[in-house]
């Protein structure tokens, strides 16, 4: 599936309250959704010895696709597009690598 198709056919199950901005809303949903990914993965470390089971990994999918949804919807409310995102990033990707800067800190290394 293309990213432009997943953010339009996505948009259409966009039910939210607009909270002062409607940015704000997919934004704390997107967040919270990362949280789940991470407690998840934080629990296979803690009980189960890092091992990844079939139905872990396929309840870490549904959980990335809720942070994939809510990725859609922030970008949508800014006016952005997954594919421009994207596109943006590798290229951001790409350059720190040929330049050495892959690792580190900072957004402008």
């Amino acid at each position: 599936m293309r990213l432009s198709d997943y953010q339009k056919k996505s948009r259409a199950t966009a039910k939210y309250p607009v909270i002062g901005h409607g940015v704000i809303y997919p934004t704390l949903g997107l967040v919270n959704e990362a949280g789940e990914v991470a407690g998840k993965i934080k629990k296979i470390f803690r009980d189960k010895d890092g091992q990844i089971s079939d139905e872990a990994r396929e309840a870490l999918k549904a959980e990335l696709g809720d942070v994939l949804w809510y990725v859609a919807q922030t970008a949508t409310e800014l006016g952005l597009s997954l594919e421009d995102i994207a596109e943006a990033n590798l290229a951001k990707l790409l350059d720190r690598q040929a330049r050495g800067k892959i690792q580190g800190d900072g957004d402008n290394r």
